[in-house]
């Protein structure tokens, strides 16, 4: 029976004797344990660095101290010295040399400067939003490592190339709806701080299943972008949206019908509501919400058409005439919602996921006061999408009957959809 063998007991525990006579001997402060000398950095620095000489030993065919194997004159060569940061703090440890240089390590490889876990661990806390400085903080009270700005940095950084790899992933051939909403970000651009839009596509896919589409940060206004985002989308495997949600941006319903001329697009009636209570006094606000609900909520859109003129010629109508203003201008993008049933309604302008998404999205930004550049941004917004997307595991309950109208609604363009097996 071998040493390793001899240190583990029947239950998979390793023999504590020796561990127990050491903490009775020197164990007086909790220093003497977790400090940067203390017993956890001295045996991880034996653990590993027995482990580093064991696959040495492998990869020579010979153990330390015996005679190299006669296929070669390649030897040991001594050690080179390694900082390593871990949830310990910082290890020392002397890696082994070859002559040849041909070792590889594979519990420490080469170039490789903090454990396996600890960079999760960084990239974890920046995604839950909390600054460079906070991060900081945190493993030096936690773990004892003092580390720079540029460490952090680079370590999140690496996240970039997913947020690439994401952005360009394939995508379903049918989502029966796209919510399209925006985020405002502040991001420094051409030495100055402006505040961009970061827009966000939220699609429904044809099994009720929910995905974050991709993430666009807005340079110029107008249908040249959104004629841009729409042709990304199309390229990356969509093939048709039959509702798109928008906010009511100019240029944005051509831009959708340019390149997906079947979608019906639809201005979420949300963003509509909201814009119209943005005019109104905070006294007057449950009113004037309650008395567009009437007219959102009509059977036909005769009948809204008809509540839309009781309002604008009511008193509140007449206090706030902008709101019925907004409405018409909107009219051509707000009427397509009337021709649904009530189980496709609700799910338009009951825009809970968007709302719930982007109120995650903003606990997570508002400890930042800008970004350095677009590329901050989008590695923030990505890793805080990539933890919420994660707990989106069923469709909503109303899914069901909403797909049963789909199918009735939109026929073959439907049916014909294949149901998504796995998130991608």
């Amino acid at each position: 029976m071998n040493k390793a063998s001899k240190a583990v007991g029947k239950a998979g525990e390793l023999d504590v004797t020796l561990i127990d006579q050491w903490l009775a001997e020197h164990y007086e402060h909790p220093q003497d344990i977790l400090g940067r000398e203390g017993l956890l950095a001295r045996l991880t620095k034996a653990v590993v660095e027995r482990a580093l000489g064991a696959e040495l030993t492998h990869h020579l065919g010979y153990a330390k101290g015996g005679t190299p194997t006669q296929d070669g004159d390649n030897c040991r060569n001594g050690t080179s010295a390694k900082t390593l940061i871990g949830e310990g703090g910082r290890v020392e440890i002397a890696v082994p040399r070859d002559r040849h240089s041909t070792f590889e390590p594979r519990l420490i490889a080469k170039g490789q400067k903090r454990f396996e876990g600890f960079d999760e661990k960084i990239i974890a806390m920046y995604a839950r939003g909390m600054t460079v400085r906070e991060i900081q903080g945190l493993l030096l009270d936690q773990y004892q490592v003092e580390v720079g700005h540029d460490f952090i940095s680079t370590v999140t950084d690496a996240v970039l190339g997913e947020v690439i790899d994401w952005q360009n992933r394939p995508l379903e051939r049918l989502y029966p709806i796209v919510f399209f909403d925006a985020l405002r970000v502040k991001i420094r651009s051409d030495g100055a701080v402006k505040n961009l839009a970061v827009y966000l596509a939220l699609g429904v896919a044809a099994d009720g299943t929910r995905d974050v589409l991709g993430l666009w940060i807005e340079q110029t206004e107008g249908a040249k972008f959104w004629l841009k985002v729409m042709n990304e989308l199309r390229n990356r495997g969509v093939e048709d949206i039959l509702i798109a949600v928008v906010d009511g941006l100019k240029g944005f319903p051509e831009a959708i019908t340019g390149v997906f001329p079947q979608t019906t697009v639809q201005t979420c009636i949300v963003h509509l509501t909201r814009f119209s209570l943005a005019y109104c006094s905070w006294q007057d606000r449950p009113h004037v919400a309650a008395a567009l609900k009437i007219i959102y909520r009509a059977a036909s859109a005769e009948e809204a058409a008809q509540r839309l003129e009781e309002f604008a010629g009511s008193a509140l109508g007449q206090k706030y005439p902008m709101i019925g203003a907004s409405w018409r201008r909107h009219w051509a993008e707000v009427i397509p919602f009337y021709d649904y049933p009530p189980e496709i309604r609700k799910m338009i302008y009951t825009t809970n996921a968007i709302e719930s998404l982007n109120m995650q999205l903003r606990k997570v930004l508002k400890n930042r006061g800008h970004f350095p550049n677009e590329e901050a941004a989008s590695k923030l917004i990505y890793l805080a999408l990539r933890n919420i997307v994660k707990q989106w595991k069923k469709p909503p309950t109303q899914w069901g009957a909403a797909a049963h109208q789909f199918a009735l609604k939109f026929g073959e363009r439907f049916i014909s959809a294949p149901v998504a097996t796995e998130k991608r």
